[in-house]
């Protein structure tokens, strides 16, 4: 068999069975979490749980695409592939937070956005547009933290951010490796060429510009083995980061963020 390359190695780790997912890091960061159901117009999608809790002492807006672990929690969570409906759940979310003056904290694990009929007939693309252009616009702190998969559009939805950041052992691509493969060579076996082309672990992002910080993981992550050192510094880092964002005025956070992203690709 040949040998994998390091990238396509982190994406197979990224996708774990029993690594931590969005629930996990919202129990280990987030205490007295309430969590808040449906789009105010469809329905409630479980690949997204959304609610509001604390962070330390801050009141802060929570959204993280769930996967579940276990086969049965997969199922009803759709394997993290939010709906239409998620992605405005979501977006409601972000403007109660935006009213209230809470800072919203994302955990993104999905290896893309469903990609269902009903998905598409209900308006999956513009769902997820809706979300880039108001989490552009939206007049509080984000933080989204890619903690696994971070697959194509149904990642970027909830990554609109004045800081991304990412755990070393997940991925952030346009496209999964495997489909890239067959894009590109018509033929999967090259998945993992197709990994290190696509620049999709946490070094060379953080060198792009396209993260703004690598959270180094623990050697086993694994859920039954949560570090609460890994946690309490990443909870302690998120609050430092939220009071330093929260010192900027309205005009200067949105400003910076819409800068941020204009910078992506460009080539000097």
């Amino acid at each position: 068999m040949p040998s994998i390359n390091k990238s396509y190695e982190k994406v197979l780790r990224a996708r774990g069975k029993q690594r931590p997912v969005a629930s996990d890091c919202i129990a280990a960061c987030i205490s007295d979490f309430i969590e808040l159901h449906g789009d105010r117009g469809c329905k409630d999608d479980s690949a997204i749980i959304a609610g509001i809790g604390y962070l330390g002492q801050m009141p802060v807006t929570v959204i993280g695409i769930e996967k579940g672990h276990t086969t049965p929690e997969k199922i009803a969570h759709n394997f993290g592939a939010a709906s239409p409906e998620g992605y405005r759940k979501a977006l409601r979310q972000m403007k109660l937070a935006e009213k209230f003056h809470r800072p919203v904290l994302c955990f993104v694990d999905t290896a893309g956005a469903y990609c269902g009929i009903e998905a598409e007939e209900h308006g999956q693309a513009e769902a997820i547009a809706r979300n880039l252009a108001e989490m552009m616009t939206l007049k509080t702190p984000i933080i989204s933290v890619i903690i696994g998969e971070g697959g194509s559009g149904g990642a970027i939805g909830l990554a609109v951010a004045d800081e991304v950041w990412m755990f070393s052992g997940a991925y952030y691509s346009v496209v999964a490796p495997e489909s890239c493969a067959n894009i590109l060579w018509k033929d999967m076996s090259h998945a993992d060429e197709a990994a290190e082309s696509l620049c999709l672990t946490a070094d060379p992002l953080l060198e792009l510009g396209i993260i703004d910080r690598k959270i180094e993981e623990p050697e086993n992550f694994l859920k039954q083995q949560v570090n609460d050192e890994f946690f309490n510094a990443l909870r302690i880092g998120l609050y430092t980061t939220f009071e330093k964002l929260c010192s900027k005025s309205t005009r200067e956070l949105l400003d910076t963020r819409y800068e941020k992203f204009r910078r992506v690709g460009r080539y000097d």
